[in-house]
């Protein structure tokens, strides 16, 4: 009994030491990350399947959920205001993200030659992204009032334009949201496309110039695809900060959410409408069921098309 008790600490022990060094470093990893993975499953991953669950049923907060099927689904796709602000949301989503992506790579092109206070200039094109939208979208508001309050129609009136109903019109509202949308984005993109065009290196310039290549080629053939990586997480950033547009609607159509006649109405504001005003806990489920599915089909598709080629 006593030589058995006197071996059998050494058994885990003799485990332990026949294992490669490989090996323990992938378990002392695991062991490190086993306590943040399992927070993060729970708070995103219980909520996400907890939001499946409650599509399926009928709850207004004041009693139980009742399980109702696909009812909440069926009543969502026979619903004209669905498909209206499922045109919007994609309208951001298609517009948003080359015009600003396009905008962003040409400053952030140009800026990284500028040598001359280009730390000051490259401050005032991040300043917007750090501004809450909740007062850029006052302040966008107030430019796009009529005449003698607004900015923008008083340069246009002073130029002899007439002036223009921007939030209050079916066909501008959501232009004019879309545009201090994209410029709040701008900051963010240009440093991230400055980070990736620092990190070429500089020798395939040199080479460039050596074989005898212009300005334009060395764009086409070496700059913009060794920034393949840096534009494919912008592209999928930026299309998921699209999707998700809300704090520039809700803020800027503030009398009409959404409005005029759900012309600006994204998805995330009509889920929060159907949520926190009508209380049908149940079909807001569902609309973030479909929100979700559109996130990630967009992301995966972009990922699928912008992958690297073997």
């Amino acid at each position: 009994m006593a030589s058995a008790n006197a071996t059998s600490p050494a058994g885990p022990s003799r485990f332990w030491d026949r294992l490669n060094i490989g090996t323990k470093r992938v378990i002392w990893a695991w062991a490190f990350l086993a306590l943040p993975i399992i927070f993060y499953a729970g708070i995103r991953f219980y909520p996400t399947f907890q939001a499946f669950w409650l599509s399926l049923t009928n709850w207004d907060l004041l009693r139980p959920a009742q399980f109702i099927g696909f009812a909440n689904y069926q009543k969502m796709f026979a619903d004209p205001i669905f498909w209206k602000v499922f045109q919007n949301t994609f309208l951001y989503l298609i517009i948003g993200t080359p015009v600003s992506l396009v905008i962003s790579f040409i400053i952030a092109y140009y800026l990284d030659r500028v040598r001359f206070m280009h730390g000051f200039i490259r401050a005032l094109y991040f300043l917007p992204y750090l501004t809450t939208a909740a007062a850029m979208g006052w302040v966008w508001r107030w430019f796009y009032q009529p005449v003698p309050i607004g900015v923008i129609n008083g340069f246009l009136s002073t130029i002899g334009i007439a002036q223009q109903p921007f939030l209050r019109s079916v066909d501008q509202a959501l232009i004019s949201i879309l545009i201090p949308a994209i410029w709040a984005g701008l900051g963010f993109q240009i440093i991230i496309f400055m980070a990736g065009l620092r990190a070429i290196p500089s020798t395939f310039y040199e080479a460039a110039r050596i074989d005898g290549l212009g300005d334009g080629a060395i764009l086409r053939k070496i700059t913009i695809p060794l920034l393949k990586p840096t534009t494919v997480f912008l592209v999928v950033f930026s299309s998921i900060g699209f999707l998700r547009i809300f704090d520039q609607v809700y803020n800027m159509t503030t009398n009409d959410p959404g409005g005029p006649l759900n012309a600006t109405k994204p998805l995330v504001l009509m889920i929060y409408q159907t949520a926190f005003s009508s209380y049908q806990m149940g079909y807001a489920a569902a609309q973030t069921v479909v929100l979700f599915t559109i996130l990630l089909i967009v992301s995966l598709l972009q990922l699928y098309v912008l992958r690297e080629k073997k």
